[in-house]
């Protein structure tokens, strides 16, 4: 996607062919800064601190994580050690397992000698075929926009998001906003509420302002408008990302996320969820009960980061000294209020038997 008039993506190899480079997200919205990761432990060190976020990134810096890893230490005790360690960096998006077992399967049978260029193949594959699938995704969300804009007469649809499941949560395109980027470079005129997704305001600073620099239409709002926003007729869709999908169609995505599929659910618009199959957990049924919640650190919700007047960059706190801070990161959005799943096949319903059909090699 494009960065004033400059294409890019979050996560590539270095001009030196074996070290990786990423947007370190931890300094949006108010600077664009790379870095360049050596280790495993570095990469490691990026997916854990959110200097990349979202499922299908993560999954891709797993996967280059290993890379690293592999030029460091190819035998099995250097992969196993890899592997535990970008494992245990972040607990709910199902990609990172995905990766990993993807990685291990392929690099396990190989001689030490072979597995570090391909790890290196694998790896640049694995970001190929996420950018292939959100393109996918885009392709039959832009489907319910343009059906949103006739209704509407050609009017301006108005779409609500939840989080960032923009391209900086992905390798390029993004899974929510994959159908609204494709919908504005089409000429069809697309408004999005931004919520700012308290805590770490990946909306007000990531969404806000990837779609300011490529130029799409929008408005950051406090979390708490969006159910005010559909009474009123100013929603025409809601598209969120997702983490982990169960098997039956239960969505854990950001924290808020339920409550704004609840209110959906109680004014008549519509809730879809962008999904790239790698975040399918086939061996879950139920969301709620089964999948793991990860709990941040309270500092997350007691203090804030921003730019004063003079530009500098300051952290405050917010709370009160000594109020205890719990941080649930993502929640459990029931298959029951969710209007679609928007995958790279096609558009399910949220459902076990919706799921298979589009995917039936996974029966």
């Amino acid at each position: 996607m494009l960065v004033d008039g400059v294409a890019h993506r979050t996560i590539w190899l270095a001009p030196d062919g074996w070290s990786v480079e990423i947007i370190d997200q931890t300094r949006l919205p108010h600077g664009f800064v790379t870095l360049r990761l050596e280790t495993v432990a570095q990469a490691a060190h990026a997916i854990a601190s959110m200097q990349v976020r979202g499922a299908p990134l993560i999954g891709a810096t797993a996967g280059y994580g290993m890379a690293l890893a592999m030029r460091e230490d190819s035998t099995d005790s250097g992969l196993r050690s890899a592997y535990e360690r970008l494992m245990a960096t972040r607990p709910t998006a199902v990609n990172l397992r995905w990766a990993l077992d993807d990685m291990k399967s392929r690099l396990s049978p190989l001689s030490p000698g072979d597995r570090a260029a391909a790890a290196y193949a694998r790896a640049t594959q694995i970001c190929d075929e996420d950018v292939a699938i959100n393109r996918g995704i885009g392709g039959y969300g832009l489907g319910l926009i343009q059906a949103a804009q006739q209704r509407k007469g050609g009017e301006t649809v108005n779409i609500l998001t939840h989080c960032n499941a923009g391209w900086l949560a992905t390798v390029d395109w993004g899974t929510a906003t994959a159908p609204i980027y494709m919908a504005h470079d089409a000429g069809i005129p697309v408004h999005v509420w931004v919520d700012e997704t308290r805590p770490r305001n990946q909306g007000a600073s990531l969404t806000a302002w990837e779609l300011g620099h490529h130029g799409v239409p929008h408005t950051v709002i406090a979390d708490n408008v969006g159910g005010h926003l559909m009474q009123h007729g100013m929603v025409d869709l809601c598209i969120t990302g997702t983490d982990r999908t169960t098997a039956t169609g239960d969505v854990c995505n950001k924290i808020g996320t339920y409550l704004k599929a609840l209110a959906a659910h109680d004014n008549g618009v519509p809730f879809y969820v962008g999904l790239p199959s790698p975040t399918i957990d086939w061996t879950l049924q139920d969301g709620v009960a089964q999948i793991p919640i990860e709990q941040r650190d309270g500092a997350e919700v007691s203090q804030m980061t921003g730019r004063t007047a003079d530009g500098r960059i300051e952290t405050v706190t917010i709370t009160p000294d000594g109020s205890p801070v719990a941080n649930y990161a993502f929640d459990v959005t029931p298959a029951r209020l969710v209007s679609g799943l928007i995958t790279e096949r096609g558009i399910a319903s949220a459902s076990h038997d919706g799921l298979k059909a589009l995917f039936p090699e996974q029966e």
